[in-house]
């Protein structure tokens, strides 16, 4: 295991660091060493559940006093060395050339859209408040428990308050346990809940979504489901997991996390289609989803493109879009991973991400605008040099 912390300092003045120490005091203290803490406006934490939420916080709170925390648990690490697990990683932004607001949005299991776009204006009232309209580009990041199942009704809230401004973001992990996960805010540590910043700067900024599959003629009509809980019951009128594992060509005693991520099943929504990823299998042979799902919906079984080739594609436009990619803050499903490891492409997607400086999560789902989606990547890719005119 990588000893010591490891950092690297990007062009735009973000700095990203990470370590694997062995507890969050050592962690935040080995980061606290290679971070030059003069000019820092804003801090992203992303880390493994083997570190204590709230012991975590409280370190960061000690070595980092006045410095605006923001972050969550994950199921997975993306770092600039390429994917990591059982670490801590933290994204630092200069206060110079990037200006933040941040604020939680507290029990989301009963959130309505009210409560949820009443929140977004004052944290925009905030962000002009603040910035003046001195910066052109801007971006909001949402960060939210991953075992909520209240994703689509809270983006849908932020989304619609938001308007103009992209929203990227992921849903907290916990390394696939599915027992609970963390967000932190400022000295606190939450849970049920969502975190949501605004941000602005003046260099280029693109955000993203990007997945790899495409539809087959196969499909899976939900004929039996649990709303409320995202359970499926039966597919096609049969036990869901069977009907599952008999529509892809897998035994039904071996599904699991990796043959999900191998099969997908995707919605069509306007057009285009959209991931559903399975959560897991159930005594009963119903199927739990990270998404929203609903009796009369149609699933297709996706078949997948090249995963290298494609994001190496997504990522060389973003490239060209900005003028240079210095960094790529990246929320990637955990079943993406999954399915490189299962596909033995995770080292050229690792090294391919090294090559885009990306750094971020992988995720129980991700965001994007007023989408809450599975199995892809959401992210904003921020440029080298400040150049307001190319906007967001």
């Amino acid at each position: 295991m990588q000893r010591g912390a490891r950092a690297k300092r990007h062009a735009c003045g973000v700095q990203t660091a990470w370590t694997s120490a062995d507890s969050s005091e050592a962690a935040v203290s080995e980061l606290a060493q290679v971070i030059d803490r003069a000019n820092l406006g804003q801090l992203l934490v992303f880390f493994s559940q083997r570190y204590a939420a709230e012991a975590l916080s409280e370190a960061f709170s000690q070595f980092f006093e006045g410095v605006p925390i923001a972050g969550c648990s994950t199921s997975g690490e993306i770092t600039p060395a390429g994917f990591s697990e059982g670490s801590v990683l933290v994204v630092a932004f200069p206060k110079n050339v990037f200006n933040f607001v941040s604020g939680i949005i507290p029990d989301v299991r009963g959130l309505t859209v009210e409560r949820g776009t009443e929140a977004v204006r004052s944290l925009r009232a905030g962000l002009d408040r603040l910035g003046g309209g001195r910066y052109a580009n801007r971006f909001a990041v949402s960060l939210i428990d991953g075992l909520s199942n209240g994703e689509e009704v809270i983006v849908s809230a932020i989304a619609w308050a938001l308007d103009d401004i992209p929203l990227v973001g992921g849903s907290a992990g916990d390394d696939l346990a599915l027992t609970g996960t963390s967000l932190l805010h400022d000295g606190r540590v939450y849970h049920d809940a969502a975190l949501l910043l605004l941000v602005e700067t003046n260099h280029p900024v693109r955000s993203f979504n990007h997945d790899h599959f495409e539809p087959t003629g196969t499909k899976l009509v939900v004929t039996a489901s649990d709303a409320e809980s995202r359970t499926v019951f039966e597919l096609n009128a049969e036990p869901a997991a069977l009907e599952y594992a008999h529509s892809v060509g897998v035994e039904p005693s071996s599904l699991a996390p990796m043959s999900f991520a191998a099969h997908p099943v995707i919605v069509r929504i306007g057009g285009d289609y959209y991931c559903r990823s399975i959560q897991r299998v159930n005594p009963d042979n119903s199927l739990s989803f990270f998404c929203a799902i609903d009796d009369g919906v149609v699933l297709t079984v996706a078949e997948p493109r090249d995963m290298v080739k494609s994001m190496a594609a997504e990522l060389e436009r973003l490239d060209a879009a900005i003028g240079g990619v210095d960094l790529v803050l990246g929320f990637e499903c955990v079943l993406r991973r999954l399915d490189a490891e299962n596909r033995q492409v995770k080292h050229m997607i690792s090294d391919l991400y090294q090559r885009y400086h990306v750094a971020g999560f992988h995720t129980y789902g991700e965001q994007f605008n007023a989408m809450h989606l599975n199995q892809t990547f959401t992210g904003v890719a921020i440029g080298h040099q400040p150049n307001a005119g190319l906007g967001t």
